[in-house]
Order: structure tokens, then sequence, then C-alpha cells
């Protein structure tokens, strides 16, 4: 009974600090980029590439930020430690931009974010690409979690020419069945990692395939 109340303790604090992060914003909104039909062949490992985080992805950060401070800080001592240890570990607000941009490192020349599309521009990159991400993870009120992460390839001219993704949905089982040991709970918990990883994975393979038919 006492990790049940620890848990529902540390989602309440969660669910009420956070919410759910807003769906993928519209790369011609959040960038001002051309949606014109462009040609995949214009893709090539020895290209320079340009970095832009969509208006969702700044948002998604701050929203795992603050995820994990709570699950770091939030009901000290008051929940088991196994239970906030996969709190902590699922909702790493690098995890998932350190992925993407090794993934970009690993497949051109060099890669560059700039904070602003004027920026990006004087710098005259062969290959601009927008990065959109999107995270749901585990509140007191939300039982489902989800991973979507975007990458929108335009050249320099701004027109588009494809996006490489990856995404995972899934239901994680309720963790508040009261016969549940905290060793059971926290592996449920990490599944929000799992799911995470697993749309990584499938970015790399998207973008591994779209730059391979280049």
């Amino acid at each position: 009974m006492r990790t049940i109340i620890q848990l529902g303790l540390i989602m309440l604090m969660l669910g009420t600090t956070v919410l759910t992060n807003p769906a993928i914003a519209d790369d011609l909104r959040t960038g001002h980029l051309l949606a014109l039909a462009g040609s995949v062949d214009s893709l090539q490992h020895a290209q320079s590439v340009g970095v832009l985080y969509s208006e969702n992805t700044r948002d998604n950060l701050s929203y795992l930020e603050r995820y994990h401070a709570m699950a770091m800080n939030g009901a000290k001592d008051a929940l088991d430690g196994r239970i906030r240890e996969a709190f902590v570990n699922s909702s790493d607000p690098e995890l998932a931009i350190d992925w993407l941009m090794n993934s970009l490192q690993g497949t051109f020349r060099s890669v560059t974010v700039y904070s602003s599309l004027d920026e990006l521009v004087q710098a005259h990159p062969d290959v601009v690409v927008m990065l959109d991400t999107h995270n749901q993870l585990l509140t007191q009120r939300n039982d489902q979690v989800e991973a979507r992460f975007v990458a929108r390839f335009y050249d320099a001219d701004l027109q588009y020419i494809a996006k490489a993704e990856g995404s995972v949905h899934k239901q994680v089982p309720s963790v508040w069945v009261h016969d549940k040991a905290a060793p059971e709970i926290a592996a449920q918990i990490e599944q929000q990692r799992d799911v995470q990883l697993n749309a990584l994975k499938q970015f790399d393979a998207s973008l591994k395939a779209l730059v391979r038919a280049g």
C-alpha cells in the first residue's frame, strides 16, 4: 500500500506540473520553409547540413526538462528509489536530441545547428533540416507513451526534398495495481525509454534509406 501511495504522489506531481506536449507543428508555420517537390537524388554524404529546431522541438525539450527535474527532485525520500530512478532514466531530455544529431553527423560531412532561419541562410549549407520531435510520457491521467521524430530535408533553395522519421506509440499497463512490487512498477515505467529508443532506431533506418536512395 505504501508504494502505491508514494507512486500516486509523484505521478500527481508529474501530472500537474507537466502537461501533454503539443502535436507536431507544421514546418511551414514554424520554419517558413517551402514545401515544394524536390529530388531525393540531391542528398549526398559529402554535403554540409544546417539544422533548425522547430517550435515544437523547443517546446518538447522544455517539457522533458520539466518532467525530468520533477522526477529527480519531486517528493524526495517519499518514493521507492527504483521507481524514482526509472522516472529519471526514462525522461532524459538529451537522449533523443543527442541521438538525432549523432545520426545526422554520421551521415553527412558536417552538421551545424542554427538558432534562426536567417542565420542559417547566411551560412549557405548544402542541405537544410527542420528537426521536429514529440514525446508523451506517463502521468496520473495518461498511460499512453509516444515518441515521434521527423527530419524534413530541403535543398539550398529551401525546396522540400524528403523526410526521415521514426514513431512509436504504446499503452503502458497500469502501475496503479495494488499487488505490484516496486521492481515491476519500475520496469513498466522504463518502457518510456524503450519507446524513445525504438523510435530513434526507426529514424536511423529511415535516414540511411533516404541517403542511400540519393
